[in-house]
């Protein structure tokens, strides 16, 4: 039947050429312009799945939850970072790119009831330090300026010296003070931080809300376009420009970071692609000088690179028709069609080299040709075939994907090597070959090989028995951010991010009926070890909220004068000198027997200041007093805290842990490091045994570890049972199974042992390779072992051997080209394939003969059972 094909396309070379010409065509329009890239590794897994369909859930109930933007902002201070963040927000909400921008602080409540949330006896201290302020408070509200501060600084000189953590308070303020005026004199910009000076010098704790910080963080869930290559990535400009319109840039003092799912995506897009054409052309150069080596004609050499690029074209665009967006594993199909697809044509021209040598006749050699190699090339296509296709039943749809494309891939190599290759190699009509093809020189290690079985099967039993701890050892790394490179910023940030608990990013989300059922599962998941805390609607429910409103309700009372000020007449810049002049001649007569360096170094502030440019006081009165007037602002309306009731919530607030179906939504965050493996694994197992429904990346990636372990126990075992059934339909003798792939199922132990000894990790990427190198192995043991059957004798010394080894060095090409890529999970795949040819090769061309023995002959059947 094959023989009749070659024949069919030998009489009509130009009719097969321009319709393969045509499909190609069409696969590379389909490609260009439907080619799409889904980076979300959880989309590699079956939506059937429970963790799935909790996922799925949550996001309905949350939208918000889902394809996000989380925009970091590092400042100097607390305040700037809280104004440059209220200012990103403003600017951004509304504009079309933007379906919703929130800060989850929501600075206008908490600011509001801010000091609600203070621990009793913090709010009690804090209040206290408020009422103790007022001698500074009041005058300073009541004057805002230069010579405001010189005077009330001069007249609490003496009430400082009243005690000994007074005065130290009064020297830091100084410090602080004089720190802001020196810079502001020598040209820089400086703000004086109030929060820290009336906490006593304590940056993380403010009088007038929660605890401050440095950093502030603003949500976006953009307006996604999924049919473009990167969703997300004119939202993240747009974010990027608004910012810097703003001055939200780093040559002013902040430091703004993008990271979230649609960060995530749209930089691991952007490694993916990175030197990928550079790589690609890279790889087809160098495969095709191998070619050139092993076909030494350039006409073959272009027959057998046509049919291969022609080939990979088809099998693109019947990617796009079958599965139509590509996952981070599908889309290393390419380099599998290349491996594998090569190999056809290599073992084709070269057996037609070796038929040409003997007969010289071009269309007589290509029948001939396809006589001895087809049912090889058969065989091993079928085998392949089933090998990827076993993994179509699984749950992991990322494999299960690519072992469609490339089981199809398969039949179009297969198809193409036996239709446009001959048709090709026709109108090329490539010269005679008058060089014999086999390798005879390696005939000695043939017979080395035979008359030292026994000792190769010995080694390659102690190999494998060395390498049993390692093997046991093998796990399977199945966090997705391992995969990505660790230096990008959306990657960075998330890193910096999992340090705090209070932003760690890899938390658990439950979802409750109601308000009472979710505070009884709160119960449950606070009393497991592995949790470290839980977050509900609840948490933004203030305690002792009556003992609070009674005290933040007499500080109002008591700090009316210093809320609601009389305010002075703004002085002149004469009046200001006077002032300074005044202040500087007090503080260093009230020092002049016991010189204090904290007084001596602001008296020389007050007195640079008296003697600068009316400009420059103005920027240190703006330094010293913009922070005041924000925080009095912010006081006058924390001191107007009301009850905080679930209802009283605005609903922005609100929505994040109600949804409007009711649902409650319970955040757990995890003890330890929340981007460590193990501790996510063991807090996803224990949250799942109280709360089955919950979602998030602990449990994704837990689950999915276990998923993907599963899947390619089920996988590995479908497989071997169909290539076991198609070897023992095929060649009709269970020895002759056995002796296939017995060796391959040792190449790849051995391949696993070593991965495991050189710290290279099983991982959602690379572990595409045991099926690709179960397929590889199949296909090279069936040749051998076929031939064997029929008699040959030297097996490498013959042309099968070259043919294998140069189909070897363009697989391996087509892997190291992975090797090379800029992404870690990409780059992780090459060396693990790399890893696997190597024992593969080895497998096939030492273990291999030594478990076939001396050949059998045609005689006994084998070469008419194939």
């Amino acid at each position: 039947m094959l023989e009749k094909l070659v024949a069919f396309c030998l009489r009509w070379p130009w009719t097969v050429v321009l319709l393969t010409l045509a499909l190609t065509g069409g696969g590379v329009y389909l490609t260009v312009e439907r080619f799409q890239i889904d980076t979300d590794t959880t989309n590699l897994f079956s939506p059937d799945m429970a963790w799935r369909k909790n996922q799925m859930a949550l996001y309905r109930a949350f939208p918000q939850l889902e394809n996000t933007i989380v925009v970091v902002i590092d400042a100097g201070t607390g305040e700037a970072a809280d104004d440059a963040a209220a200012r990103l927000d403003a600017e951004l909400r509304g504009k079309p790119l933007m379906q919703r921008v929130w800060r989850p602080d929501d600075p206008a409540f908490f600011v509001k009831n801010g000091l609600l949330y203070l621990d009793l006896n913090d709010l009690r201290r804090t209040v206290g330090m408020l009422l103790g302020q007022r001698d500074i408070l009041t005058p300073l509200a009541e004057d805002p300026s230069l010579r405001g501060l010189a005077n009330v600084l001069v007249a609490n000189q003496k009430r400082a010296a009243g005690s000994e953590r007074t005065t130290a308070l009064y020297l830091a303020g100084l410090d602080e003070f004089s720190q802001t005026f020196e810079a502001t004199l020598a040209g820089r910009s400086a703000e004086l931080d109030w929060e820290k000076l009336l906490s006593g010098g304590k940056g993380d704790a403010a009088p007038t809300g929660p605890p401050l910080d440095k950093r502030r963080i603003v949500m976006v869930t953009p307006v996604i376009d999924f049919s473009e290559l990167q969703p997300g990535a004119d939202a993240m400009a747009f974010i990027r420009k608004t910012a810097a319109e703003l001055g939200i840039t780093k040559d002013k003092g902040f430091t703004l970071r993008l990271t979230g799912e649609v960060p995530l995506a749209a930089e691991e897009f952007a490694t993916l692609s990175e030197n990928m054409a550079l790589n690609t052309v890279g790889t087809l150069v160098i495969v095709s000088l191998i070619l050139f080596v092993a076909l030494r004609s350039p006409k073959l050499i272009l027959a057998v690179l046509a049919t291969l690029l022609a080939g990979l074209a088809i099998t693109s665009g019947m990617g796009v028709l079958l599965i139509g967006r590509f996952n981070l594993i599908s889309v290393a199909f390419a380099a599998l069609f290349i491996g594998l697809g090569v190999d056809f044509g290599i073992q084709f021209a070269t057996r037609y080299r070796e038929e040409r040598h003997g007969h010289g006749d071009l269309e007589r050699s290509l029948t001939k040709a396809t006589h001895e190699i087809g049912g090889s090339l058969t065989l091993a296509a079928v085998s392949l075939l089933a090998g990827f296709f076993c993994f179509l039943p699984t749950s992991f749809l990322g494999v299960a994907e690519l072992g469609l494309i490339a089981g199809v891939g398969m039949i179009i190599a297969y198809i193409a090597t036996l239709t446009f290759l001959p048709a090709a190699i026709k109108l090329l009509h490539p010269p005679a070959e008058h060089v014999p093809i086999a390798t005879h020189s390696l005939a000695a290690v043939d017979h080395w090989i035979a008359h030292h079985r026994l000792i190769v099967l010995l080694a390659t039993a102690a190999v494998v028995l060395a390498g049993m701890p390692a093997l046991l050892r093998t796990h399977f790394d199945s966090n997705p951010m391992n995969l990505r490179d660790q230096k990008v910023e959306s990657v960075a940030t998330f890193l910096d991010l999992t340090k705090d608990p209070k932003t760690a990013p890899n938390k658990i989300e439950t979802l409750a009926p109601s308000l009472a059922a979710a505070r009884d599962l709160k119960q449950k998941i606070e009393a497991l070890p592995e949790v470290d805390h839980v977050d509900s609607i609840d948490s933004l429910i203030p305690t002792d909220q009556d003992d609070k409103l009674a005290l933040i309700e007499r500080a109002s009372n008591d700090l009316r004068e210093a809320l609601y000020p009389r305010t002075r007449p703004t002085p002149t810049d004469a009046e200001t000198v006077k002032a300074l002049n005044a202040a500087v001649k007090a503080l260093r007569a009230a020092t002049a027997r016991k010189p204090t360096p904290q007084i001596a170094r602001f008296a020389a502030a007050l007195d640079g200041l008296a003697k600068a440019s009316p400009e420059t006081r103005a920027k240190a009165r703006a330094a010293a007093f913009t922070g005041f007037e924000k925080m009095m602002d912010q006081l006058r309306e924390a001191l107007k805290a009301r009850r905080v009731t679930p209802d009283s919530m605005p609903e922005e607030l609100r929505s994040d842990w109600i949804s409007a179906k009711g649902l409650v939504r319970l955040e757990t965050t995890p003890k330890g490091d929340s981007n460590n493996l193990d501790v996510m694994t063991r807090f996803a197992d224990a949250m799942l045994t109280v709360a089955p429904e919950s979602s998030g990346a602990p449990v994704i990636i837990s689950e999915a570890g276990k998923t993907v372990t599963r899947a390619f126990l089920e996988a590995g075992l479908y497989a071997f049972a169909a290539v076991f059934l198609i070897l023992a339909v095929a060649l009709r003798n269970p020895i002759d199974v056995a002796l296939t792939l017995g060796p391959l199922v040792l190449a790849g132990i051995m391949s696993l042992q070593a991965a495991e000894l050189l710290g290279v990790s099983l991982n959602f990427a690379n572990i595409i390779a045991l099926p690709l190198m179960f397929g590889v192995g199949v296909a090279f043991h069936i040749y051998y072992v076929i031939a064997w059957r029929k008699g040959v004798v030297d097996m490498l010394a013959s042309s099968l051997t070259r043919a294998i080894f140069f189909s070897s060095l363009t697989t391996g090409t087509a892997f190291g080209s992975l090797f090379l890529s800029s992404h870690p999970g990409t780059a992780s795949m090459g060396e693990f394939l790399t890893i696997s040819l190597f024992f593969t090769l080895l497998a096939a061309f030492i273990i291999v003969p030594a478990f076939l023995g001396p050949p059998r002959h045609a005689a006994d059947g084998g070469a008419d059972a194939t």
